[in-house]
């Protein structure tokens, strides 16, 4: 199925769809991505996507207070500036002691009440199969998934290919991961 951003209805599709533990490909501030619900969708986006078991997947929230329920970790009061926003932070995961968690609560606000509706953070990760370039242009898109997923929620082509910075908390500092749509 295919749905338009714009459509006064998807939003209510994409949450039954999550809900139902199904995988989404949907705009974000950065690239498309394979969404769906932490902890449910996670073999079948490996599956579509061809990638590794170790290869963790971003996890997006609707607002930043909710990585209190991911992390006790800090976060620098330089790096929250951008959230909402293209930024992702490695942190500690309280729920699984020893792990790490990425996480972004993403700029764009249609995508924020999504996840918010949903009850639940979602995974993100670029729509590409692994190894290959991030698709963003949405005929490539069709081609190559629409028969793997639910949905595909188009917002027109993505702006850019950039995905969000990634860093890595440690302590009080942090360090780059990954360049991206952020200058740090």
């Amino acid at each position: 199925m295919i749905c338009s951003k714009s459509d006064s209805s998807v939003i209510e599709k994409c949450v039954k769809f999550l809900q139902e533990e199904k995988v989404l490909i949907l705009p974000t501030d950065t690239v498309y991505g394979f969404s769906g619900i932490i902890g449910k969708t996670d073999s079948l986006i490996r599956k579509i996507k061809g990638r590794a078991e170790n290869k963790p997947f971003i996890v997006l929230i609707s607002q930043a207070e909710d990585l209190k329920e991911i992390t006790d970790d800090c976060i620098p009061e330089k790096l929250m500036k951008f959230w909402p926003g293209p930024l992702t932070v490695i942190v500690n995961d309280k729920k699984n002691p020893g792990n790490t968690v990425a996480v972004r609560c993403p700029g764009d606000q249609w995508l924020r009440k999504v996840i918010k509706l949903c009850g639940s953070p979602i995974y993100s990760t670029s729509v590409n199969r692994s190894g290959s370039p991030v698709l963003g242009k949405l005929e490539e898109i069709r081609k190559e998934f629409e028969e793997e997923v639910s949905m595909i929620v188009e917002n027109g082509d993505a702006k850019s290919s950039v995905p969000s910075t990634i860093v890595k908390i440690e302590g009080d500092t942090y360090s780059i991961v990954r360049k991206g749509a952020v200058e740090l």
